[in-house]
């Protein structure tokens, strides 16, 4: 009779395998690597390396004149992420004259009137 009782339990005689939770510890981990593979994988996807590199300094825009337009600036370890839908111009308005830029780098403003024209270095 006592061969049978020790048989019975025999397999489960250690105190680590008694406690359910020692697998859910291996599970975090396998988590928080899956986790960290998934979000390298998401940069590279979106063809952004240099996210990753802190040597290099990078600034995006995105949905460019749009409502919803941000600016990511990465300068070293910092982002900083700019919603610019209050600093974007808009409104009604009236057309004021043309600028032309010449072969030599100089702008020129031509008003509507065509009254008087600057020059804009």
């Amino acid at each position: 009779m006592k061969s049978r009782r020790y048989r019975r339990t025999g397999l489960l005689s250690d105190a680590e395998e008694q406690n359910p939770l020692t697998s859910v510890a291996n599970l975090f981990d396998v988590a928080m690597v899956f986790s960290v593979a998934l979000l390298i994988a998401m940069v590279f996807s979106f063809n952004m390396p240099e996210m990753l590199d802190p040597t290099q300094d990078v600034t995006i825009i995105k949905n460019p004149g749009q409502e919803d337009m941000q600016i990511v600036i990465k300068e070293g370890q910092s982002i900083e992420i700019l919603d610019m839908t209050e600093h974007i111009g808009g409104g009604s308005g009236e057309a004021m004259g043309t600028a032309y830029r010449l072969a030599d780098g100089r702008v020129i403003y031509v008003p509507e009137n065509g009254n008087k024209m600057e020059t804009v270095d």
